[in-house]
């Protein structure tokens, strides 16, 4: 699996790194403390030092990058992921450090940031897509809604997935429509009621289960 994927691990680890280049060309204009958090109402309440941000976080990223990537690819079950799954695994990250640095950046140039919205829309997006591929991904211990329930039984995993594929897609199609108001309560409720109502039905199935057995 390394071997098939690995011109796309150099392509997204180099695109991880990008932000330092951007870094670099502005270091002498960047502050000596740029935000790298923003509260629910899009106002930075957590700083880093310029170096750790121009630096630092792209290859503390890169890090995670290669985790998730070498952490699936040690996946017992690794043949029952697809194509399309790894591919998110790949692009996942990279994406999440372009997003973060451009809005570190862009408030520390001066530019109005609605860092709140984008986080959202970003989720939203994601959501949709990992929903619209949740009913069609197969038993694993890496991707998925990995349960006890889900992972003892191929039938409860795969009843589960089609409920929570639904579930995200909703899910996330509500945090686009709501990403303005940069509510972070919202898309925290949003998460944990698409997260909190596949693992009660995923028991519920396995408790029947066992009752009739």
């Amino acid at each position: 699996m390394i071997k098939k994927y690995l011109k796309t691990l150099v392509i997204t680890s180099i695109i991880t790194l990008l932000p330092i280049i951007f870094g670099i060309i502005y270091w002498n204009v960047l502050p000596d403390e740029i935000a790298t958090h923003f509260g629910a109402n899009g106002t930075p309440d957590g700083f880093s030092s310029k170096a750790f941000v121009v630096f630092g976080m792209p290859f503390m990223m890169l890090g995670f990058h290669l985790v998730c990537f070498f952490g699936t690819n040690a996946d017992p079950k690794r043949q029952n992921i697809s194509d399309t799954m790894m591919k998110l695994v790949l692009w996942i990250i990279p994406c999440i450090t372009i997003l973060i640095t451009t809005l570190s950046y862009s408030h520390a140039l001066g530019k109005t940031v609605k860092a709140g919205s984008w986080i959202m829309l970003f989720m939203g997006v994601v959501f949709i897509i990992i929903g619209n591929y949740l009913p069609k991904c197969k038993q694993s211990y890496t991707m998925g809604i990995k349960l006890p329930w889900t992972l003892s039984s191929e039938e409860n995993w795969n009843k589960t997935h089609r409920l929570a594929g639904k579930l995200w897609v909703g899910a996330g199609a509500i945090m686009m429509l709501t990403a303005f108001f940069e509510n972070v309560f919202i898309m925290l409720s949003i998460v944990f009621i698409a997260v909190i109502i596949p693992t009660v039905y995923s028991y519920t199935l396995f408790a029947k289960e066992n009752k009739n057995k």
